[in-house]
């Protein structure tokens, strides 16, 4: 294997142990670089070299990607953020057509990734267990007075991420003040149980799924998991089997799972490696290394449960220290 096998990491952000880990899997087989819009992002300076780009939103910003990925002998890319997974999704042929892979699912999965109540129509049509979710008002009400649901529940935007916005409401007259206020929101049952999370794995060759990993949710904050534990279950696991292979995902997802009253409902999924993953790394779960497998056309080997229950990961924040320097783009 040539050492040639360069992989960016777009939107680097804080997730400095992702760029850490891809750069363990690599070793001398090829760079990891990383790009952000900031050059306040420590992620950028664990990779082996790094790129400060425009906003994901400005005129030229996929050019500037696209050059990036010629000039440096890119073999796979990866985004960390959900707005950018739509753009490689979108733009996926044009990456190829430079040799570059993007690790990720089909542009309408992406899509309906990031539109909760399409992933409910999905998810109901299907069959699957999942959060009941309005996005007309006046339906809710009646389901309310039929007792079908219940108050509280969250009122959250139909397209949005990072728990943004999520307002948890206990009475119609706050429903009114919020539809009023905003468009394109929906209502959301009130989970009352155990939320889980599952970091998983579709061969980007095969298409099937070749890890599972499913940790319970013990502290969070902000929308990200603080601490949580590794769990087994072999019910959750031919779930989410199903689930991936109904929907076609493609990659590396993170999935949101509550368990009420011994049952699981699907709740949402993230396209992109999960605030968490770094809990299923540790615990033997090597999802970077099965990227590398699949940019070097071999197939991955199943590796579903395999790894320890009862394995806790508990973040906690570390700093790097650095003198302002003036960053010019060339």
């Amino acid at each position: 294997m040539g050492n040639d096998l360069n992989i960016l990491i777009l939107s680097c952000g804080t997730r400095n142990k992702i760029v850490q880990y891809f750069k363990k899997e690599l070793g001398n087989n090829g760079l990891v670089i990383a790009t952000d819009c900031s050059n306040l992002a420590p992620a950028l300076y664990e990779a082996d070299k790094h790129f400060i780009v425009p906003r994901m939103g400005d005129e030229g910003y996929l050019d500037v990607i696209l050059s990036i990925c010629k000039e440096n002998n890119i073999k796979a890319v990866l985004s960390l953020i959900d707005p950018e997974l739509s753009l490689l999704a979108e733009h996926k042929q044009a990456f190829l057509d430079i040799g570059t892979m993007p690790i990720i699912s089909d542009s309408n999965v992406v899509d309906m990734c990031f539109d909760k109540y399409k992933m409910f129509e999905f998810l109901v049509q299907n069959g699957f267990q999942t959060v009941k979710s309005y996005v007309d008002k006046e339906q809710f009400y009646m389901d309310v007075e039929a007792g079908i649901i219940n108050y509280p529940v969250f009122v959250k935007p139909v397209k949005g991420s990072a728990s943004i916005n999520i307002s948890k409401v206990t009475s119609k007259e706050e429903i009114e003040l919020l539809f009023g206020r905003f468009d394109n929101l929906m209502i959301q049952e009130f989970m009352d149980g155990t939320e889980y999370g599952a970091d998983v794995y579709i061969d980007m060759i095969s298409g099937d799924p070749v890890a599972i990993f499913t940790k319970e949710k013990l502290k969070m904050r902000a929308g990200e998991t603080d601490k949580s534990v590794s769990i087994k279950d072999n019910q959750l696991f031919e779930l989410i089997k199903k689930f991936v292979k109904v929907i076609g995902f493609k990659g590396i997802i993170d999935i949101d799972i509550f368990k009420v009253k011994g049952e699981y409902y699907i709740s949402e999924v993230n396209p992109r490696f999960g605030g968490g993953y770094p809990h299923a790394f540790e615990s033997g779960v090597n999802i970077p290394e099965m990227i590398i497998n699949n940019i070097n056309g071999n197939m991955n080997v199943d590796v579903i449960g395999e790894y320890e229950e009862g394995i806790n990961m508990m973040k906690f924040n570390e700093i790097i220290v650095m003198r302002n320097k003036v960053i010019a783009f060339t």
